[in-house]
């Protein structure tokens, strides 16, 4: 049971990831050459503060749909990395430690404020 619980979470997750990380990008930063990864950041902060909501409900059932599952694909550390990266490669040093203090600092923060929230 616990198998499809995230699997049915992962599976609604990383097409809402793909869907809103494309939408923030196609809104905020159309033609720019470089940007910070405002869609990847968005999913990501999104999925800090559910996943905050979860643990703070502490629900075993819950954790793995949505904490595990769909917060597991939703969020997404290898994008940041490989856009961090991205920016350090294309000559943008500054955006690279710009995205990693803004995104590292916002999702701790979120994560932490909703699960006190809630717990």
């Amino acid at each position: 049971m616990a198998f499809l619980l995230v699997a049915l979470g992962a599976a609604v997750g990383a097409p809402c990831r793909f869907l809103l990380d494309r939408w923030v990008q196609d809104v905020t930063v159309k033609n720019h050459p470089r940007r910070m990864p405002l869609g990847t950041l968005t999913v990501n902060v999104l999925g800090s503060a559910l996943l905050g909501v979860i643990v703070g409900i502490n629900n075993h059932e819950w954790s793995l749909l949505l904490g595990t599952g769909f917060c597991g694909a939703f969020t997404t550390f290898s994008t940041f990395a490989a856009q961090t990266d991205d920016s350090i490669r294309e000559g943008w040093p500054w955006v690279a430690v710009l995205n990693i203090l803004v995104s590292v600092g916002l999702c701790f923060s979120v994560l932490y404020l909703t699960y006190h929230l809630v717990a």
